[in-house]
């Protein structure tokens, strides 16, 4: 497994966005954002991405250095289409704008649709967090096929759907940023399991015929199986609301096959943004979150070797150690990566030796 620095890995990256035709800042924004995945252990939101973004260039499904085009813009409300455009820099954008527009207005919620691959979505609850802000996001993917069974249903009928809610530090206590599947397991991390040629737990997935199994390749093989969903009837639930308030709300792509399975990976979100100061004030509530989190933090752990933590704490954790020891990324990823860059003209000698494997 090659371990790479990451600072050498986001170069790396980013030159192989600019050879697919990315502008600076938007080979910048995205590669940062993947490397900071991998980072803070979201191998599955990571690097290993760039293959499919690299096929989905390929294919015309993702446009490059696309400007987001603003389609409401009323008050506290905002509406922006991204045109399939690179989802790391629209997701951005549409969080800064509605951070700004919620310190206006106390309030303020955007729907960001059609968006190509926006990543780890506590990516923008941080940056909401950052601004001394109150998140909450909602997101489904549209354009291609559903991966996650309903609670109680035999095959997939949406996909892995996030929600992610944060709140800003307070004092010296780190921002709480709490950003989950609503499946039981990410795709990606079915997709780097069957890369590391391991088996999954039970309980992650079924077959093409409904039934339970271990084996990650069948989310990759046609027919293909389903994810199942997180706490069972609640996750589906919170799944299902994803799907109507990041997409049918804002009037972005619904996983209905009426609407399309050919555009690559089409994402829309829902972000809600609050001001603190408008309701128990900043002050106030920041104190009282403290305490909260300092009360649940204190209970003794179950095993000394794993303290209790909260939401945002193992991304913390997992950059540290990253950040110290370099990235190892599995030798089918490796791999893949290097005929990505083969394919944009970069030429894998020249990726893996910017990304310091060379």
């Amino acid at each position: 497994m090659p371990t790479v620095p990451h600072a050498s890995l986001k170069i790396a990256v980013k030159a192989m966005l600019a050879a697919m035709g990315s502008g600076g800042a938007e080979a910048e924004t995205v590669a940062d954002h993947l490397v900071e995945a991998n980072l803070k252990g979201h191998d599955s939101h990571g690097v290993g991405m760039m293959p499919l973004y690299v096929r989905n260039w390929q294919a015309g499904t993702l446009a490059l250095n696309r400007p987001l085009e603003t389609l409401r813009d009323d008050g506290p409300f905002l509406v922006c289409d991204a045109g399939g455009g690179h989802g790391q820099v629209a997701a951005l954008e549409i969080t800064r704008r509605t951070v700004e527009r919620a310190r206006e207005t106390g309030v303020a919620v955007s729907g960001l649709i059609l968006a190509h691959h926006i990543g780890r979505v506590g990516t923008y609850g941080e940056a909401c967090a950052d601004a001394g802000m109150v998140s909450i996001q909602f997101v489904n993917v549209g354009g291609h096929e559903a991966t996650v069974a309903p609670f109680r249903g035999a095959d997939a009928r949406f996909l892995t759907n996030p929600v992610c809610i944060a709140v800003p530090a307070a004092g010296d206590k780190p921002a709480t940023v709490l950003d989950f599947a609503t499946s039981k397991v990410a795709l990606g991390k079915v997709r780097v399991a069957m890369n590391e040629g391991r088996r999954m737990d039970d309980g992650l997935l079924i077959d093409s015929a409904g039934r339970p199994t271990d084996d990650p390749s069948v989310m990759f093989t046609d027919p293909t199986g389903a994810m199942t969903p997180m706490g069972d009837h609640k996750g589906y639930g919170l799944a299902l609301m994803a799907e109507l308030l990041g997409a049918a709300l804002t009037g972005g792509m619904t996983i209905r096959p009426e609407r399309g399975r050919d555009a690559g990976i089409r994402n829309n979100m829902l972000t809600i943004v609050i001001d603190p100061e408008r309701l128990a004030g900043r002050g106030p509530f920041l104190a009282e979150a403290a305490a909260v989190v300092d009360w649940v933090k204190a209970s003794p752990p179950a095993d000394p070797a794993e303290p209790v933590l909260v939401a945002g704490e193992p991304e913390r954790l997992h950059k540290a150690e990253r950040s110290r020891a370099g990235i190892g990324i599995d030798e089918t990823t490796w791999s893949e990566l290097q005929a990505a860059a083969t394919a944009t003209g970069l030429g894998a000698a020249r990726f893996s030796e910017l990304a310091g494997a060379g």
